[in-house]
C-alpha cells in the first residue's frame, strides 16, 4: 500500500484522515500471468493501481489480437471508459506477468469523491495517466513511420521492449510481427 500512498503524495497533500478513508476502501489482489482482468462485454467495476506486474489492453480477433495499450508497476489500470459509464467494455484486459494490484470499486470511488479532499485528484490522476499513454500512441500512429514508432518505444517506454512479446509490440505499433522483425534487423 506504500507505493500507492507515495504516488498520491507526489501529486497531492494527503491528510491522515483522507489516507485512512481511502486506504480502507482498497482491496489487494494477486493475479496470475495470462489472467483476464476484464472480458469483452463485461462492465469494468474497478480502478486499480499496479503494485507489481504488466497488463495488456486488446481487442480479441480470430487470428491476431489488436493490442493497443499496456500498464506497468505504479500505474493505474482500468477500462476507464467502461468504468466511467458503467457500460460493457468492447475490449479485454489481461495480465502478461504475475500481477499484484490494489483495487477500488466504482461504488467505493464515489464514496471517496464525496468524503475526502483527495477523491477528485485520485480520479484525475488515473484519467490523466491513461489518457497520456493513449494520446501518445494515437499521435504516433498518425504521424510516424513504423520504424519511427518502434524507435520511439526505446525513448518513451523502454519497459515495453524488455518485457513484452514481440507479437504484442508489433500489434501495438500497428504492424505485423514479420514487419517488426525486418525493422529490428535493419536498425541493429
Amino acid at each position: 500500500m506504500e507505493a500507492i500512498k507515495a504516488y498520491l503524495e507526489k501529486n497531492v497533500s494527503l491528510s491522515e484522515a483522507d489516507w485512512t478513508f481511502f486506504s480502507s476502501k482498497l482491496v489487494y489482489r494477486e493475479i496470475p500471468k495470462k489472467a483476464k482482468l476484464l472480458e469483452v462485454g463485461a462492465i469494468e467495476k474497478h480502478l486499480s493501481f499496479i503494485k507489481i506486474g504488466i497488463v495488456r489492453f486488446f481487442i480479441p480477433k480470430f487470428e491476431n489480437d489488436l493490442t493497443f495499450g499496456f500498464c506497468f508497476e505504479n500505474e493505474f489500470v482500468s477500462a476507464y471508459d467502461s468504468f466511467l459509464t458503467q457500460s460493457p467494455s468492447i475490449y479485454q484486459i489481461e495480465t502478461l506477468t504475475p500481477t499484484s494490484i490494489w483495487s477500488l470499486s466504482y461504488e467505493d470511488l464515489q464514496e471517496i469523491y464525496a468524503h475526502t479532499s483527495i477523491g477528485n485528484t485520485v480520479g484525475r490522476l488515473a484519467a490523466e495517466n491513461l489518457y497520456r499513454v493513449k494520446a501518445q500512441r494515437e499521435l504516433s500512429l498518425l504521424n510516424d513511420t513504423a520504424e519511427q514508432r518502434y524507435l520511439n518505444l526505446f525513448e518513451q517506454r523502454p519497459e515495453l521492449l524488455k518485457y513484452i512479446a514481440l507479437k504484442y509490440l508489433a500489434s501495438y505499433i500497428g504492424i505485423t510481427p514479420q514487419a517488426l522483425s525486418r525493422i529490428r534487423k535493419r536498425i541493429s
